[in-house]
């Protein structure tokens, strides 16, 4: 038999729930996450930097924890849920999560190469740990590589939308016992 995709002789057939949709991707069961979501489900906001599990540029949230999507196979996957920087914003608006607005506020952006794997760094860290203090989020950003040094700028970020969502569950949990 003659392999007309590129694939080799040796693919599966799995699926993956990325962002809420379910998608079958026939692929290698050697390839990565981060290589099955740019080029089979051209979702490129998660980047490929060291492919090593150094830099963090590829985190993605996988059952809502921060995983290295290159360090993972796409196979490994199956049957959980994952959750890449498209999927912060309001897929029908455009408009940016309230993560996404603090590290614009704060400048958190810098050349933006690493911003994707720091956004989803925080997003996961921030679900797990929503009473993190300014120390905390230092020592897990810390995980993730910014080769412009700009680890002030995400750090403040991170804590701004911290504490606005901590005031906004407080106003919550006032309107609620009014109620």
């Amino acid at each position: 038999m003659n392999d007309t995709t590129g694939l080799g002789d040796d693919v599966q057939l799995i699926t993956l729930d990325v962002n809420g949709t379910c998608y079958e991707v026939i692929t290698a069961p050697r390839r990565t996450l981060v290589d099955v979501l740019r080029h089979d489900l051209r979702l490129t906001g998660t980047h490929v930097g060291c492919e090593h599990g150094i830099c963090g540029a590829c985190t993605v949230l996988v059952d809502g924890l921060p995983v290295r999507a290159c360090l993972m196979f796409a196979a490994q996957a199956e049957g959980a849920r994952i959750t890449t920087v498209e999927s912060l914003a309001d897929s029908g608006t455009g408009e940016l999560s309230d993560l996404q607005r603090a590290f614009t506020a704060h400048h958190g952006l810098q050349c933006g190469f690493c911003t994707p794997g720091f956004l989803m760094l925080a997003q996961g860290f921030l679900a797990e740990r929503p009473e993190a203090t300014k120390e905390d989020i230092r020592e897990v950003v810390a995980a993730n590589l910014c080769r412009c040094t700009g680890y002030q700028t995400i750090v403040e970020a991170i804590d701004a939308c911290a504490t606005a969502r901590r005031s906004q569950r407080a106003a919550g949990a006032e309107e609620d016992s009014c109620n």
